[in-house]
């Protein structure tokens, strides 16, 4: 590689300068690159010296820009069948918060200190979780044009925001007394359609997205158990479960199976053989299954926010009381990680972890000592 100065006059009779770097790519293809500044010049070409040897360089007439590579990734995000408010989120993350950014920069000049920088600015525009998020779709972003050979390497995969000074709020399930008053509504309600959906909430853990998109053909009253196989997004679709993990299968209290069986009585007919359909025969709303449903259930039990007007559990706490019951019956961490549908056992550690550790009383923890210590208990 080599710098040098490039002198020439304008057709307007100014005099011009610009300092020229000179070099070989990594496959030996002569290439050049321009800049103002001599210092500016110097600096790229320590770097772009640095890439050739690694083989990671990309000059920038082989680059497209962030836009042309956000459109190419959210065709393939559509084209592999993602659900529409999956892709809706993607789009969302693009046009207001990557593309204002950065759309009209080349790929192949965009450095880890920039990424840093974009990441800054959304953290404070943005909550932590969305920051994040847009974060990790500039990353997939990246990663496609590299796959596709639009850019060489993926400068922002090393990129993580720093610690929150706090840590993420630990799931709170609802309490025991709380759990036993909404059971012993679901007993005496006459809304049997509402005491089976929270029967077998709290009793599965499933999530409502299961819940909404369950088909009787998936439940076995017969033997207590439910098989996860389809699960209903946002809009209604039904479609296959959040992911490979999502596919298991649950085994069921005799209460859920009990409330299930009366249900089964006056569930009306529909296409796609749902256990909760709407009053049209339609996958139900998440709306309708708090509003109509689940809430009311609670509201009439007395389990309700301050004020006195509303529910105080959303479905994800049923989700949340089921998982803290497996572990307090001390239910290894592998298998309450299948039950609940986990892809990795990190998302049940960093979920429930806390509720492991308090399922061990410090007098436990006390006398463990003692008996390895001592051989007896204290």
């Amino acid at each position: 590689m080599s710098i040098r100065k490039r002198v020439w006059t304008s057709p307007n009779g100014n005099s011009k300068q610009r300092w020229v770097v000179d070099y070989k790519d990594q496959t030996g293809k002569r290439r050049s690159k321009q800049f103002e500044r001599k210092k500016d010049a110097e600096a790229w070409e320590l770097n772009a010296r640095s890439e050739v040897v690694r083989g990671v360089h990309t000059p920038d007439s082989s680059s497209i820009d962030v836009e042309a590579a956000a459109k190419l990734w959210l065709a393939g995000v559509r084209r592999a069948g993602r659900e529409p408010t999956t892709i809706a989120a993607y789009d969302q993350h693009v046009r207001l918060h990557i593309l204002p950014k950065c759309g009209g920069v080349r790929l192949s000049q965009i450095t880890a200190p920039m990424v840093k920088g974009y990441l800054n600015g959304w953290l404070k525009d943005l909550s932590r979780p969305m920051a994040v998020r847009v974060l990790r779709t500039f990353k997939s972003i990246l990663t496609n044009a590299r796959d596709e050979g639009f850019v060489a390497q993926n400068v922002a995969l090393e990129i993580k925001p720093a610690k929150a000074s706090r840590g993420k709020p630990k799931a709170k399930p609802p309490t025991k007394g709380d759990l036993k008053v909404i059971l012993k509504a679901v007993e005496e309600t006459e809304d049997q359609k509402a005491a089976a959906i929270v029967s077998l909430a709290i009793y599965s853990g499933m999530r409502a997205s299961e819940l909404r998109g369950l088909a009787w053909d998936c439940l076995d009253l017969k033997n207590g158990r439910v098989e996860i196989e389809q699960r209903a997004d946002a809009k209604g679709t039904l479609g296959p479960p959040k992911s490979e993990a999502g596919y298991r299968r649950i085994p069921l209290g005799s209460s859920a199976t009990k409330a299930l069986k009366a249900w089964k009585l006056k569930c009306p007919p529909n296409d796609e053989n749902l256990v909760f359909p709407s009053e049209r025969g339609r996958v139900l709303s998440h709306t309708v299954l708090m509003n109509k449903l689940v809430g009311p259930l609670q509201v009439a039990a007395g389990i309700t926010s301050p004020g006195g007007k509303k529910p105080r559990y959303g479905m994800h706490a049923f989700r949340h009381a089921a998982a803290s019951l497996w572990i307090e019956q001390k239910l290894n961490a592998k298998k309450i990680q299948n039950l609940m549908g986990h892809a990795s056992i990190t998302v049940t550690f960093d979920t429930y972890g806390h509720l492991f550790l308090d399922a061990d009383s410090d007098a436990e923890v006390a006398r463990a000592i003692d008996e390895a210590l001592f051989g007896r208990a204290a």
